[in-house]
């Protein structure tokens, strides 16, 4: 049946029969894999998102495209790797890149945005939180395809004194409407703010609007609630037993589950795709007052093991997905991109390299696309999964540096030899895990009987063409070998 919807609706689409589908990306900011509990979360406070993966399909192997905010949604809106679209470091190795407002670089012109593409298919676009992919004029949103904007170029940090430093700004299009902390309150001492329940209008009201005009519509919600400072309205505040993160949480959760009932109020649900994810994992040096969770995964935020960029993910489109989906898809935030070009009818560009891939198989069909996933931190691919197996080609967490002032991207979660201060390259002989065994990535196994016969295929092993394509070759031999040796 899945199969059949998803020729017809490319059928219908392709002769103009039928309106493509609205497109709802709800990308939460540093919320972790464990933080729901559809993906396990015990204390279960998130029964709308829960209800979303019950109706939908829910995505167990759901990755960023960088552990860092600016680069992860550099990826999503251009399909491609930060190391093509200009979001990484070259002033340092593996060194995350993003755009605070004393930087003043951004997304180039050459890139092209989803919502730009879209333009072509009719859609009316909006964004509403975190754009973070720059701050000056020539970066602005609406100069990269969206028509509407509610929110800010940057994360909620402050207060400053504007002196120094400005406190953000937040815009209603093209107009600064005020800035965080001065217009738009945040009480840092009780955590209190307005802003989720303002972002939750927005979408509706866009919504609305859109529905009465019967234009398909785009609409990228980028909240920021769960970065720390995290941050809830009164009604939330002390509603959950994980203190203000999990009251951050549930007023989450309440705001998506009224913008899905709104969809079905307006009879448009059967007519709009909704997919739910996060930038990057749980920022755990936040934790637990000011983090989330990344469940059972090594480490968080900033770095490339499974918990710094392993994503909750939840498709829900009524009607067309069936209900109380798990999908085991390899998926990465990239895949919105081809995936949302798709529905709308449209073909990704043609004149540069797409890294994300169209889902629709997966999400209607239910059928598993081999294809890699790569770890990039800053310019450096640390890692790579094929299948169950990742092999890390460069470990780190952090400097000592900074461990030493008390900066943890991996507290109470010490791997000897895994969780490494240092930059430690392992190019020659990847560091292996079976991710299916031990998705926490506490036992590398055992890769010295190999090492003689892994050493004599080594220029075998490397391949032709691009590093990434060098990468794959060699992994996928890597394995091959390494099972074939364990069982000689």
């Amino acid at each position: 049946m899945a199969r059949a919807v998803l020729g017809s609706l490319c059928l219908c689409w392709a002769l103009g029969r039928a309106a493509p589908p609205n497109l709802l990306l709800l990308l939460m900011d540093d919320m972790g894999w464990g933080d729901l509990g559809a993906f396990g979360e015990p204390s279960k406070e998130t029964p709308n998102l829960d209800q979303m993966a019950s109706e939908g399909m829910l995505f167990m192997d759901f990755y960023t495209a960088n552990p860092l905010c600016s680069p992860s949604r550099a990826a999503l809106l251009t399909g491609r790797l930060p190391v093509r679209n200009g979001f990484y470091t070259t002033n340092g190795h593996a060194r995350n890149a993003y755009t605070p407002q004393d930087i003043v670089g951004g997304i180039p012109d050459s890139e092209l945005l989803l919502p730009e593409l879209l333009k072509k298919a009719g859609y009316v676009n909006k964004i509403i939180g975190k754009w973070h992919l720059g701050h000056r004029p020539q970066f602005h949103p609406l100069k990269h395809g969206f028509d509407e904007w509610f929110g800010s170029p940057n994360c909620h940090f402050g207060p400053y004194d504007n002196k120094a430093v400005p406190n953000i700004p937040v815009y209603r299009d093209w107009e600064m409407i005020g800035r965080y902390y001065e217009d738009f309150k945040i009480d840092l001492k009780t955590g209190e703010a307005n802003l989720t329940q303002i972002y939750l209008q927005e979408a509706l009201d866009f919504i609305s609007r859109q529905q009465a005009s019967q234009q398909p519509f785009f609409l990228y919600w980028a909240i920021d609630a769960t970065h720390a400072p995290v941050y809830a309205s009164k009604h939330f505040l002390g509603s959950s037993q994980r203190g203000l993160y999990g009251d951050a949480v549930r007023e989450i959760d309440d705001s998506i589950g009224k913008i899905l009932k709104h969809l079905q109020k307006l009879g448009i649900s059967e007519n709009t795709f909704v997919f739910f994810t996060s930038d990057n994992g749980a920022a755990l040096i936040s934790a637990p007052k000011q983090g989330g969770s990344n469940g059972r995964f090594l480490c968080g935020k900033q770095t490339t093991f499974e918990g710094g960029m392993r994503e909750p993910a939840i498709a829900w489109w009524p009607g067309h997905i069936p209900a109380g989906g798990v999908s085991h898809q390899l998926g990465n935030v990239m895949d919105l991109f081809t995936t949302s070009l798709s529905l709308a009818g449209l073909q990704p560009p043609s004149d540069r390299q797409i890294d994300g891939i169209d889902l629709l198989p997966a999400i209607l069909q239910g059928k598993l696309i081999d294809r890699p996933i790569f770890y990039y931190r800053g310019n450096e691919m640390m890692a790579v999964r094929v299948g169950l197996y990742k092999a890390h080609y460069w470990t780190w967490s952090n400097s000592w540096e900074e461990y030493s002032k008390g900066i943890d991207f991996c507290p109470g979660q010490n791997v000897s030899g895994v969780t490494t201060h240092t930059q430690e390259e392992h190019t020659t002989l990847p560091l292996l895990f079976h991710l299916g065994r031990d998705p926490g990535e506490k036992y590398p196994l055992s890769t010295l009987c190999c090492y003689c016969l892994l050493s004599g295929h080594n220029g075998k092993l490397m391949g032709s063409g691009s590093p990434i394509s060098k990468a794959v070759i060699k992994l996928s031999s890597f394995v091959e070998l390494f099972l074939l040796c364990i069982f000689i």
